[in-house]
């Protein structure tokens, strides 16, 4: 009697998370890649210019202020003008983004100077301002070392100094430079100082300040510093 021919035996099915394991070895979905690496923006908050995009280059140290710390901020300066800030020249000092300036112009400064140092990022900021035809505004970008361009400025010839230096240089370069804003600050100006840690009355009083305002986001502690009273 002839044998019957066998069967081919089944061949076992792969198990059902094969496909995902070999994803998993290629690396991230090139949806989540571009995520990951899609370039910060921010925006600005208040004035002409509200809601308008600002673009953030991918530089080492460039962080721009909260938003929330921005709104406070805003808050702080147009209760101390009695409104918005018309009139008033202002100078960020350490710009980096330039948004701090560029909110000050959009709330009414009639003179506002982005004074940032590396050239990179200072050829970013005359990408913005021209974007926005913000010299219309009364805007200038300065490239020059932030300490030495305040201590070249006319005394009393400010209304408002925006002190942002960079976070890991916030406490000595940042006394440095609130020394240097003291002495070109008018009688009725502020100075705003972002920093990594709170100043304190006896850090303020021999410069001639008085801390008036301070509030804090996360790591980050915004000041309002005005005039002692003699």
């Amino acid at each position: 009697m002839a044998e019957k021919p066998s069967t081919p035996r089944a061949q076992p099915k792969p198990p059902i998370d094969a496909a995902p394991q070999r994803r998993n070895r290629r690396g991230p979905t090139s949806a989540t890649h571009a995520a990951a690496h899609a370039p910060q923006v921010v925006h600005l908050q208040s004035g002409v210019w509200r809601r308008t995009r600002i673009d953030v280059l991918e530089h080492p140290g460039l962080r721009p202020t909260p938003a929330r710390l921005r709104e406070t901020l805003w808050n702080w300066a147009r209760h101390h003008a009695g409104g918005d800030l018309t009139g008033w020249r202002v100078a960020d000092v350490f710009a980096g983004t330039g948004v701090l300036g560029l909110e000050a112009a959009s709330l009414g400064a009639s003179a506002v100077c982005l004074v940032e140092q590396h050239p990179a990022v200072a050829a970013a900021l005359r990408a913005t301002c021209a974007r926005l035809k913000a010299e219309a505004a009364g805007v200038q970008v300065v490239r020059a070392d932030g300490l030495s361009w305040l201590q070249q400025q006319a005394t009393r010839s400010l209304q408002l100094v925006l002190l942002d230096p960079p976070f890991a240089q916030s406490h000595d370069l940042g006394l440095q430079a609130i020394k240097a804003a003291s002495g070109v600050l008018a009688p009725e100006g502020a100075i705003y100082f972002e920093a990594a840690e709170m100043l304190d009355a006896a850090t303020c009083a021999p410069r001639g300040l008085a801390l008036q305002r301070h509030s804090r986001v996360g790591a980050v502690h915004g000041h309002w510093l005005v005039g002692a009273s003699p």
